[in-house]
């Protein structure tokens, strides 16, 4: 989706896009076809392998697309999906499930062949990853998914499809280029970050640099300058996305914005594992550290309620 289209199109909440999408004929089962004339229905059984839990769809999902007409899905009885695919830090801001869950079934099923284009649309529409992100797009308003969500999942699918292997439909050249330029871009980010962190607490970190847009001033000021400087840096380096720009606009902004939270919920995500792991493995050692931060507490406690 090229910025100028995207910013053009203004998709209307259209619920009935989404209807019964039949059931797929398997070894003696006779199927259904799709009945336009049926809500949805999301039938799902659980599987779980090596505590990576999986479902597969027990009935199909029909959506019909403004540009491609019906899509049908899932198009195998092979097709596993873990929901919306959020890593587990940012299930807050786009849960697991909610109403985009059959937009990001519907997702899930169209790029289920990995970069190759992995489904033909009932009107012959060869649908590739690109495209696959679009119509999520669209889906997800026709799910009444509020914008500012579906814009911030639609830039985060679409990173991904640049990232993955074949996942452009273009020449290999073409595709290198974007990810080199999608991947420079992120890294880019953590570099002012890290220095304005550095500048707020007044810091003297290694190799950090003075940022002008919050120099030596009161805290009450670098935190406005330091947020402007969050937004302005990453809306220059998106411009390395090419045709993908306004995806490079949201992720980089979202990035850069969150940049904090996000190390702050991996520290705290990293101890939970590590954890996890000591009391499974060394259960007395668990208990041993759980008493030692008590007692830690407590001294503390004390010794700074009476000094």
């Amino acid at each position: 989706m090229r910025l100028g289209t995207a910013m053009k199109d203004s998709v209307k909440t259209q619920p009935r896009r989404f209807y019964d999408g039949g059931v797929l004929a398997i070894g003696d089962r006779i199927g259904l076809p799709p009945d336009p004339a049926a809500d949805p229905r999301i039938v799902l059984e659980r599987h779980l392998e090596r505590d990576l839990e999986t479902f597969s769809t027990e009935r199909r999902i029909a959506y019909r697309d403004r540009h491609l007409g019906e899509i049908p899905v899932p198009a195998s009885p092979d097709f596993r999906t873990d929901l919306t695919s959020t890593p587990a830090l940012f299930t807050r801001l786009v849960p697991k499930t909610g109403a985009h869950l059959p937009a990001a079934l519907v997702h899930d099923a169209l790029v289920a062949g990995g970069g190759d284009p992995s489904y033909t649309s009932t009107d012959g529409h060869v649908i590739d990853r690109v495209e696959a992100d679009r119509v999520f797009h669209d889906a997800m308003a026709d799910t009444g998914t509020g914008v500012v969500r579906r814009w911030i999942v639609w830039a985060a699918v679409t990173a991904a499809t640049i990232f993955v292997k074949d996942g452009l439909p273009r020449s290999p050249l073409v595709s290198w280029l974007h990810r080199v330029g999608a991947g420079v871009s992120l890294a880019l980010i953590v570099y002012p970050g890290y220095c304005a962190t550095g500048e707020l607490f007044d810091l003297d970190w290694p190799l950090a640099a003075t940022l002008p847009w919050m120099g030596e001033r009161v805290w009450w000021q670098e935190v406005p300058g330091g947020l402007a400087g969050a937004i302005v840096i990453p809306l220059a380096l998106s411009l390395l996305w090419g045709r993908f720009l306004l995806a490079g606009v949201i992720g980089c902004v979202t990035l850069a914005v969150l940049l904090h939270v996000t190390l702050g919920l991996v520290a705290i995500s990293l101890t939970y594992l590590a954890l996890e792991k000591i009391a499974k493995r060394a259960p007395t050692i668990a208990r041993l550290l759980a008493l030692l931060v008590m007692v830690a507490a407590l001294v503390a406690f004390v010794w700074f309620s009476f000094d």
